[in-house]
């Protein structure tokens, strides 16, 4: 049996005010990622929604490299797992994991 999985994860990301729109700019060509909010001290809320957990610290490790960015730090990350659609129909077989910080 084959499992699909998804991670759901947000970050804030910190940077230096003056540059915020240029890194949210920046952000939003990265696939998977969305931002949720921003402040004017340059803080932005980013939600990715990735197949792996390898995906979420590459796209970590681009963000905190941008120019300009002081800091980024992963602040939820859940997974979800179900089996595969073919796999599981008039089944009731399927888990669903998530996990929250405390958990962990």
């Amino acid at each position: 049996m084959s499992l699909n999985e998804v991670h759901i994860s947000s970050l804030v990301v910190h940077c230096a005010p003056e540059h915020l729109d240029t890194i949210k700019s920046q952000i939003n060509e990265i696939d998977n990622a969305e931002i949720y909010g921003d402040s004017p001290e340059g803080k932005i809320v980013v939600v990715m929604e990735t197949e792996n957990q390898g995906f979420i610290t590459d796209n970590i490790e681009a963000i905190n490299n941008l120019p300009n960015v002081l800091s980024t730090v992963l602040v939820y990350h859940q997974i979800e797992t179900e089996l595969d659609e073919n796999e599981s129909k008039n089944k009731n077989t399927g888990t669903q994991h998530s996990q929250t910080e405390g958990e962990v």
